[in-house]
């Protein structure tokens, strides 16, 4: 099951600063968040996690 995460629990999950969050989603190399309302942003879980997949992939685990 999908849920939203905001960007606190992102941080926590991923173990990225939200500097190195927002340079990734800049570069396209990280998930862009979805609209919750006018100032209110949340990423898919689901959107996480597959990206914490593909990271594991990429160091060869």
């Amino acid at each position: 099951m999908t849920s939203f995460l905001r960007r606190r629990q992102v941080e926590a999950r991923t173990g990225l600063p939200r500097s190195t969050i927002y340079d990734r989603m800049k570069k396209g190399s990280f998930p862009k968040p979805i609209s919750l309302g006018a100032r209110t942003v949340a990423w898919l879980s689901a959107d996480i996690e597959a990206w914490m997949e593909q990271q594991i992939k990429l160091a060869g685990r």
